[in-house]
């Protein structure tokens, strides 16, 4: 590895990444509670949900600033340096399929409980984030003639 790097950086990376994994399949299984909650016929209760994200939010905003500060070392580390610590690669991967079924999943409930008239309608992104070609039409449109 760069001689600039820290003795240390590959374990305490991959303990960081460990973490963030464990904490992405913790709000996985919140989600996934909370939206089979929703789609049960009982009353539905926040209370739970809510206390536990507020629990897991800092947690998750102190692992990404962690992440965030040794991204760059681990980018300009040698493709055979990185290739060596093969657990990073597949925590890395495992993450990225975990992200897209959280957000589906967060989405979901948020629509939900839209209908329910649980969410006033201001909490949700804008229709346009939701259309996934509304920045190509957008170019188009602007483009053509």
């Amino acid at each position: 590895m760069n001689p600039d790097v820290p003795q240390n950086f590959i374990a305490d990376f991959i303990a960081d990444l460990r973490e963030h994994h464990d904490l992405c399949r913790r709000f996985l299984a919140l989600v996934t509670e909370e939206n089979q909650a929703l789609r049960s016929p009982a009353p539905w209760s926040a209370g739970a949900f809510d206390g536990q994200r507020k629990h897991l939010l800092p947690k998750l905003e102190s692992v990404l600033i962690k992440l965030r500060s040794c991204r760059q070392v681990w980018s300009q580390a040698p493709p055979e340096e990185r290739a060596r610590c093969g657990e990073a690669g597949l925590l890395l991967r495992d993450i990225q399929n975990l992200l897209p079924r959280i957000f589906l999943l967060d989405r979901e409930n948020q629509q939900e409980m839209l209908r329910r008239g649980l969410l006033p309608a201001s909490h949700l992104p804008s229709v346009a984030g939701s259309r996934p070609h509304f920045v190509a039409n957008l170019y188009q449109r602007h483009t053509a003639g």
